[in-house]
């Protein structure tokens, strides 16, 4: 994990290494100080001589300026690596999120990615900053201090060597103890935020049926149990205080004792027992800096291993070595697929799908909810892979394709479908960013988007909030429709895509499709009869597998399932 993580460092080693080593001239010069002191006290002072009193006086003036320089460059550079490091990890880590095909999503969940990328990673950076500088400053602190300390009188010394063996000790235990309790809160962070983001992206239909205050217990539920797993995890942290505060009374009666005693002994000086209270002061600060630091490690650990899980996850879909480049048409070819999202024959979804479908067919497909008519088309793109079976596409298996030449050439307008924030043109652009204004407006008649988008005051340059909330429904499909039709694909795919339209406008978007997209292979799924008559063939299907497969008129005569979905429709149309 640590070996992953510092190869994030890259352009910002420079100051990752700068920043420790201007931290060794801060706690060194430092620390110089009070052994400056006691020979101004012992040799200047204490006898009256006052040459040593200015001499070792500008020396000390010296120490104290260079060591508040090195500490002044050793904060900026620990600042700049910190920060740097982070933007590196959320950038790769979402470079490779960019690459996850839907199962990988599934698998992390949209609310726990948006937890990586942002907690984790800040939990990440402070402690990244304090392994910079409190990492290095705390152990140098103690090892510098206690090195001078046995310079002073190594007798007294052995006081320190005991504290931070019971120290070691005591915070080892309770890190190894909180890890565990760490890395189930920040799971939970996952819970929080995906009610937060279910509530905010769903707004309208929780006020549309007054379910705020439902929202704010589910709210305050999943917070409160984020509070408690947080106090049982900083329960075991907090005990670094008491331990801390425990050692360092301990320190200075035992130096208080034995120091008197060597004085009235006289062999110790009293501006040695000044320094060595200095340095006690020094050592106890370095441990309290030391318990913090793992503190902070302790809680970043679990973040780091969430993120490096995300930085090493390996996308399920990816190009083939020697991709085809170019598909020949719009031709289908399922043989013996069966898919599941689940692993394991019995979380199958999908089962001895075999399917031939001509290039510039119109194909409808109709079904129960939960028959697999999505997951169907789903793989046609490679948005997700067969659990067996091959797809063939234009005579080649979708697998030996080149991932962007087949998703430009299979364009799918989903059943939820999102306009980004952004002018319409710079939404209808996400299907041809090299498109005219010529061929926008050409899609979006096709898809009879033109003339609602005239009616805006700014037309085609209307600004659209993010997620398309200041569109209605059925405009925010003709424009997702008018998008893909952009990409000039050789397969359409239109997943209940014309559902929030009038049928006099679905009827007009099918004869557009069929007089100006005669080769394009056109699949078209509806709970709608009147979408999917006029196609020229419709699938049938019924849990997870085809129940029918023929002309509107063939189906009619011969398929329950779909003669009893038209005689449901028409019967309701006729009673209106």
């Amino acid at each position: 994990m640590i070996k992953r993580l510092l190869k994030e460092v890259r352009e910002y080693k420079p100051a990752a290494i700068g920043a420790p080593l201007f931290m060794v001239g801060e706690v060194v010069l430092e620390l110089s100080l009070p052994y400056i002191m006691s020979i101004i006290v012992d040799k200047g002072i204490g006898v009256g001589n006052m040459d040593v009193v200015f001499k070792y006086g500008i020396i000390m003036i010296i120490c104290a300026f260079l060591s508040l320089f090195c500490g002044i460059m050793s904060g900026n550079l620990a600042a700049y690596a910190a920060t740097g490091f982070v933007r590196n990890v959320r950038d790769d880590m979402f470079q490779n999120i960019q690459k996850f095909s839907f199962a990988n999503i599934d698998k992390f969940s949209t609310s726990g990615l948006m937890t990586r990328l942002g907690t984790d990673a800040t939990n990440l950076q402070n402690a990244f900053m304090m392994i910079l500088r409190m990492c290095i400053r705390a152990p140098l602190t103690i090892i510098v201090a206690v090195f001078m300390t046995i310079r002073i009188n190594a007798e007294l010394a052995r006081v320190f060597f005991y504290a931070l063996i019971f120290l070691s000790v005591v915070l080892a235990i309770i890190t190894i103890l909180s890890y565990s309790r760490f890395s189930v809160v920040f799971r939970q962070y996952d819970e929080l935020n995906e009610s937060v983001q279910e509530n905010i992206t769903n707004i309208r239909v929780v006020k549309a049926f007054v379910k705020e205050e439902h929202e704010t217990e589910k709210f305050r539920r999943a917070a409160k149990k984020l509070q408690g797993l947080f106090e049982k995890a900083e329960s075991l942290i907090v005990l670094n205080g008491p331990v801390m505060g425990l050692t360092s009374y301990a320190c200075m009666i035992a130096l208080s004792w034995l120091g008197a005693r060597m004085i009235v002994n006289s062999t110790l000086g009293t501006g040695q027992l000044m320094s060595m209270f200095t340095y006690t002061m020094n050592i106890l600060i370095g441990l309290m800096m030391l318990s913090m630091v793992f503190v902070m490690i302790t809680m970043s650990a679990a973040s780091a291993k969430r993120i490096v899980e995300v930085l090493e996850e390996k996308p399920s879909i990816v190009n083939p070595e020697n991709p085809v480049m170019e598909i020949p048409d719009g031709s289908i070819v399922l043989n013996d697929v069966c898919f599941g999202y689940f692993e394991g024959k019995d979380k199958e979804i999908l089962h001895d799908i075999d399917l031939n479908i001509r290039s510039g067919e119109t194909i409808g497909v109709i079904g129960a909810t939960g028959s697999g008519k999505s997951s169907l088309t789903l793989l046609l793109p490679r948005l997700y892979d067969v659990t067996s079976g091959e797809v063939i596409i234009g005579g080649h298996n979708v697998k030996e394709y080149d991932l962007k030449v087949l998703r430009d050439n299979v364009a799918m307008v989903l059943q939820k479908n999102v306009l980004f924030s952004g002018t319409i043109k710079d939404n209808l652009r996400w299907g041809n960013e090299n498109a005219t204004d010529e061929e926008l407006i050409d899609a979006c008649k096709k898809a009879c988007a033109d003339d609602f988008i005239r009616t805006f005051p700014d037309g085609y340059d209307t600004w659209i909030e993010q997620g398309g909330s200041n569109v209605s429904g059925g405009q925010k499909q003709r424009l997702c429709i008018a998008r893909a039709l952009l990409k000039k694909p050789k397969i359409l795919i239109l997943d209940d895509s014309t559902s929030a339209v009038d049928t006099a406008t679905d009827m007009k978007i099918r004869t557009a499709f069929k007089n100006s997209l005669p080769d394009v292979t056109k699949i078209i799924i509806s709970q709608r009869i009147s979408s999917i008559e006029d196609a020229d063939r419709v699938l049938v299907m019924d849990y997870g597998g085809i129940y029918g497969f023929d002309t509107p008129e063939n189906l009619l005569k011969t398929n329950d399932i779909y003669q009893e979905i038209y005689e449901t429709q028409k019967k309701g149309d006729d009673d209106k």
